[in-house]
Order: C-alpha cells, then structure tokens, then sequence
C-alpha cells in the first residue's frame, strides 16, 4: 500500500492533467488497481519461482519428494492478486478522487 500512496503522490499533477482532459474517476481508480494488481502478480510469480526452485533444491540435498500442484501455485496468484486489489484500492480511490484543480497545482 505504501508503494501505491507513494505512486499516487508523485503523479499526482499527471492525474490532474489526464483528468482535466476527459479522464473519469473511474479510469483512475482502474488504472491504479491494474497497476498494483500486476506489481504483485510479478511479485506472485518471483515467490511461486522462489518457492519452487528452493523446493526442489532441498529435496535433491535431503533426498525427499516434493509434490507441488496445480492447485497451490493457482492458489498462489489467487492469493496474491486479492492482495494487490485490497491494498491498492485506498491508494486508487485517494488518486480518483483527487479535484483536477488542485492536482494541477501540486508541486
């Protein structure tokens, strides 16, 4: 969520700019959820690949069988995208909501 307030913060006169030229609420509050829905489905998919590979390296060290399915690395993004949706959408709402004059004016 941090990241996203810092997002919106700095790009708050790019906001005021695509708003004052027939932007809606809406196309913000979508543009920001998109982006932190994909900031942690990549982060998804480094911890799936992380998890994976560290797996299968203690098993061939401890000689034990790992079974990974389907199901947890689905699980895993699923997860990881409801995350990015619930902290990104205070940050997306704050940035939607912002007045395009004052945006304008931000220094």
């Amino acid at each position: 969520m941090n990241i996203m307030l810092v997002s919106v913060t700095e790009r708050t006169r790019e906001i005021g700019i695509r708003m004052a030229i027939g932007a809606r609420r809406r196309d913000i509050l979508l543009q920001f959820l998109l982006e932190a829905l994909i900031i942690c489905t990549v982060g998804g998919l480094v911890g799936v690949l992380l998890g994976v590979g560290g797996a299968w390296l203690v098993s061939s060290m401890a000689e034990m069988a790992v079974v990974v399915t389907v199901w947890s690395i689905l699980l895993s993004f699923a997860f990881s995208a409801a995350i990015g949706i619930f902290f990104g959408y205070y940050p997306a709402r704050r940035a939607a909501m912002l007045k395009p004059v004052e945006a304008l004016r931000y220094e």
